[in-house]
C-alpha cells in the first residue's frame, strides 16, 4: 500500500511545473538522450526492426500508465474480429515472472504472463503471446496460429524494434500533465512525436466526465474522444453478475492494483457506491499480495477486471467482483481504422 501511495504522490507532482519536478529536470535530459540515442539506433539499421508478414497496429501510452490502453486493445480486437480479421495479440506481460516468450490461455497464471494478456486472452477468446522482444512473440504467434492476419500490439510505442503499420496512441484527462519527460514529468517521449516512422496516425482520449486537458493534435494525427464509465453489472470469477447498485450501503472492500487506483474509486463512488474500505496497491501487484490485502475481510470485494484474473482463489466468506469498463467512442473512429487497414490489406 504504501508503494501505491509513493506513486499517486509523483502522479500528482507530475501533473504540474514546480520545485520538485524541476529538481529532477536533469534526469529527464538524460532521459531524453539516451531515448534518442534508442530511436536513431533503430532508425539508423544498426539495430534490428522485426518486419512480421502480417500487418501490425500498436496501440498505445505516451504518458506513463492509466490511460485506458488495455480497455482500448480489448475494445479494438472485438470490433476487428466482427469485421473479418484474424487478430493475434502480443504484449510485453508487464508484472510477469517468467521470461521469454510465452503462449497465454485462458487458465495461464497471471504471474507467468502478465494480468492484462491474461485479461486479453480471457475477454476476447483470440491467441496472445507475451515476450520482452514483441516481433520474436509475433513470430511464436504466426507459427503457431498460421490462420492470424493481423497482430495487435498492447503497448509497444516506444519499441522501435517491431516495424507497425497503425499506430493509436491513447490518453486520459491527464493530458500531458506538466509536459515534461520521465522522471520530472508523465512523458514516456516527446510530443508531438517528430519521426514520422514512429508517429501514430490517431489518437484516443478517453475522459471520465467533462473534464479533461487538450492534447495538441499534431499535423497528420486524427483525434477522436471516448468517454468511459463503469457497468451497471459487477461479475465474479464464475460469470455471475450483480447489479453494482446492490452494493450501494453494503458492507464491501474495494482495492485497485492498477495505475491510478483513486480513479476507481471515484467511478464507483459516482455510481453511488461508498465501500467501507478502499484499498489502493501497486500497478501489477501479484496474486499473493491482493490474498495479504484482503485476508480477515469478510464480504464482498470490488475490483477491476484486471485484478480479477489473479482473485480467483479466495478463502470462504470472500467474494470478488470487478465492475468492468465501459468505452463510449466517438462515431468514426472504427471507419478511420477499418479505412486504413483496408489499404494495407488491398
Amino acid at each position: 500500500m504504501a508503494q501505491a501511495v509513493r506513486e499517486s504522490g509523483w502522479q500528482g507532482m507530475a501533473q504540474r511545473r514546480g520545485a520538485l519536478g524541476a529538481l529532477l529536470l536533469p534526469l529527464s535530459w538524460v532521459y531524453r538522450v539516451l531515448l534518442a540515442c534508442h530511436r536513431l539506433a533503430h532508425t539508423s539499421g544498426s539495430r534490428e526492426v522485426t518486419h512480421l508478414p502480417v500487418p501490425v497496429m500498436v496501440v498505445g501510452n505516451v504518458v506513463v500508465g492509466g490511460a485506458g490502453k488495455t480497455p482500448t486493445t480489448i475494445a479494438l480486437v472485438e470490433h476487428l474480429t466482427r469485421q473479418g480479421w484474424r487478430v493475434g495479440v502480443v504484449s510485453r506481460g508487464h508484472g510477469r515472472r517468467s521470461a521469454g516468450i510465452t503462449q497465454v490461455l485462458s487458465d495461464t497464471d497471471p504471474a507467468l504472463c502478465g494480468d492484462e494478456p491474461r485479461l486479453i486472452r480471457q475477454r476476447t477468446g483470440v491467441p496472445v503471446w507475451v515476450g520482452r522482444q514483441r516481433g520474436q512473440a509475433g513470430r511464436a504467434l504466426l507459427a503457431a496460429h498460421p490462420e492470424v492476419n493481423l497482430i495487435v500490439c498492447d503497448d509497444g510505442l516506444q519499441h522501435w524494434a517491431l516495424r507497425s503499420d497503425v499506430r493509436i496512441a491513447v490518453f486520459d484527462d491527464r493530458g500531458l500533465g506538466n509536459g515534461w519527460l520521465l522522471p520530472a514529468g508523465l512523458l514516456r517521449e516527446p510530443w508531438p512525436v517528430r519521426t514520422a516512422a514512429h508517429a501514430p496516425q490517431f489518437m484516443l482520449c478517453h475522459t471520465r466526465g467533462d473534464a479533461a486537458r487538450e492534447v495538441p493534435v499534431p499535423p497528420g494525427v486524427t483525434p477522436f474522444k471516448v468517454r468511459r464509465q463503469l457497468s451497471r453489472f459487477a461479475v465474479d470469477a464464475q460469470g455471475s453478475q450483480r447489479a453494482l447498485a446492490d452494493f450501494a450501503g453494503a458492507p464491501t472492500m474495494a482495492l485497485a492494483a492498477i495505475a491510478r487506483p483513486e480513479v476507481f474509486f471515484a467511478m464507483l463512488a459516482d455510481a453511488g457506491v461508498a465501500p467501507q474500505r478502499c484499498l489502493p496497491l501497486p500497478d501489477h501487484a501479484d496474486a499473493t499480495v491482493l490474498r495479504d490485502a484482503v485476508a480477515g475481510w469478510r464480504g464482498d470485494v470490488l475490483c477491476t477486471e484486471k485484478d480479477l484474473v489473479k482473485l480467483d482463489k479466495l478463502p470462504d466468506g470472500i467474494r470478488a467482483w470487478a465492475v468492468p469498463l465501459e468505452l463510449q467512442i466517438e462515431p468514426g473512429f472504427f471507419a478511420a481504422v477499418d479505412a486504413r487497414l483496408a489499404t494495407l490489406r488491398a
